[in-house]
């Protein structure tokens, strides 16, 4: 198991049948997004048919994990009882997606530290055998 992030009382990101392959790479510490397979548009979230073309043909891509800060915020005050603060929650532009972006956390960082453009490298948070969640920290 990883290092835990967020108290248990935080709720649990729920799977259904389009984003359950992304879950189940994640569980694995792969972060995939998906691929359209009639035009190889890239797409995250997870949807069931592609914004560029329509069709419904899909498989999934890794990407490397890596990125930058494409904007965030400071939270200041609890979301769920327990909740460390202060959290920050970041959009997270991912190198190598085809310009997808994701949101995220970034972890174990100064939010002082922080600036928009600052590269960024995915940690994983396993909050049990089948579900980690993917989260960010500044690159090293």
């Amino acid at each position: 198991m990883s290092e835990r992030f967020f108290p248990d009382t935080m709720p649990s990101p729920t799977a259904d049948a389009i984003t359950l392959p992304f879950w189940e790479h994640a569980a694995k510490h792969q972060l995939v997004v998906q691929r359209c397979t009639a035009c190889g548009h890239t797409r995250l979230p997870p949807m069931p048919i592609c914004s560029e073309c329509r069709s419904d043909g899909a498989d999934w891509q890794e990407v490397s994990g890596r990125g930058e800060i494409y904007t965030f915020t400071t939270v200041h005050r609890p979301i769920a009882a327990n909740q460390p603060l202060p959290t920050i929650i970041a959009v997270i532009a991912l190198e190598g997606s085809g310009g997808l972006r994701m949101i995220s956390n970034i972890v174990d960082a100064n939010p002082d530290d922080l600036e928009i453009g600052k590269p960024v490298e995915v940690v994983w948070e396993d909050m049990s055998d089948d579900l980690a969640i993917p989260r960010f920290k500044l690159a090293s």
